[in-house]
């Protein structure tokens, strides 16, 4: 077996924090972290963001093997390399991709992929059906949502890591591994929103606020931001919304009443619940676009009028990942970042110790914060 570039065949002893069982406090502690294998890349991660879905996780909303290193949103610099890796070389800063894409499956080859197949089938192993990380006692712990950030180091595969400028402060990096490049994708590539539309964003986090910053982009003429947490609504407005509305039964024929009674040329539905995601096709005008982005619990389901979904001509349309392609989508955010056209700083509201990921997911319970970062 040959070793991997900038690494032994012992492996490394990391930090991380796992998670045991659903709704049980995050457990901080060392594990073994095996080298990469062929086609895989050991990243020293330098900064871990906080997302909803790693909530979600955690409460049982999303299904997960167990015990799982959690978080998905990463950036770090390049510490080895498995036989056959080009993309990148130790010393290189890349940022994670939480979805690996092959470049050959059906969904990578037609244009689409955020779809990619690749690693659909293994959740928390890597393609070889094994883990990277072992606990004191040998037994396997999986890699959460393929990226397993919340550690100092890990393991994943070559179409997990994109490299970027090592000037690229590493906390702003990490929060474009998704909720920049997920709430600007869903803007921009998923929905194409144009010049002149009004659009309504419901949800404003981290994902949501970078909707309405790419909306922003986009030239909408009427952002409309609708959120319970008054300080959302004020960072809201800050990030581009023109409008606010305070979330509730109420809000759909608020919207309404802002655009005339039409509705708006499309609707945002960023926070993963059911009943808000019919709020958002309702909100829309007829002919208007639906856009599901947020990640409902697997148990959910939701409801629309059948008559209508024929007769309104609305687009009902999912997004996954912000329809991105990350190797091209990184770079471009981050050079939007660097002409002043995108405010990532802003984004990020709270910096915490690894040992404060417990803490990062009280304050995310209570809406407090827009997004939090790990520093490793």
């Amino acid at each position: 077996m040959s070793i991997p570039v900038g690494m032994s065949t012992e492996g490394t002893r990391v930090r991380a924090a796992v998670m045991r069982a659903v709704g049980a406090p995050m457990e901080i502690t060392d594990l073994h972290l095996d080298p990469p294998r062929a086609g895989e890349v050991q990243v020293r991660l330098h900064a871990a963001g906080v997302c909803h879905s790693d909530l979600s996780i955690l409460e049982g909303r999303i299904g997960s093997p167990l015990p799982v290193v959690l978080g998905h949103e990463g950036a770090g610099v390049v510490e080895a390399v498995g036989e056959g890796v080009r993309s990148v070389a130790p010393g290189d800063h890349v940022v994670l991709s939480w979805v690996p894409m092959c470049g050959h499956c059906f969904f990578c080859l037609h244009g689409q992929p955020q779809l990619c197949t690749s690693a659909a089938y293994t959740p928390g192993l890597m393609d070889d059906g094994t883990t990277r990380l072992h606990d004191a006692s040998g037994a396997a712990v999986h890699h959460g949502l393929h990226a397993a950030t919340f550690a100092e180091r890990t393991v994943v595969r070559e179409g997990s890591v994109v490299r970027v400028d090592a000037d690229v402060p590493f906390a702003v990096a990490a929060v474009v591994g998704c909720a920049v490049t997920t709430g600007v994708g869903a803007a921009l590539r998923t929905a194409e929103v144009r010049a002149g539309e009004r659009v309504a964003v419901i949800g404003c986090g981290g994902v949501g606020l970078s909707v309405i910053q790419g909306c922003r982009l986009a030239g909408a003429e009427r952002i409309i931001a609708i959120d319970t947490v008054e300080s959302r609504l004020e960072a809201a407005q800050h990030f581009g919304a023109t409008d606010v509305v305070r979330g509730g039964d109420r809000a759909a024929s608020e919207v309404r009443a802002l655009t005339g009674k039409l509705g708006v040329d499309v609707a945002f539905e960023v926070a993963g619940v059911p009943r808000l995601q019919r709020q958002a096709w309702d909100m829309a005008r007829r002919g208007g676009r639906a856009i599901m982005v947020g990640v409902p619990g697997q148990e959910g389901e939701t409801s629309f009028p059948s008559l209508l979904l024929a007769v309104s001509e609305k687009t009902l349309k999912g997004c996954y990942y912000g329809s991105a392609h990350p190797p091209r989508d990184f770079p471009w955010l981050l050079s939007l970042y660097r002409a002043g056209r995108l405010d990532l700083d802003s984004l990020v509201t709270q910096r915490l110790p690894l040992d404060g990921v417990d803490d990062a997911f009280e304050a995310m319970r209570r809406g407090e914060q827009l997004r939090t970062v790990l520093e490793l």
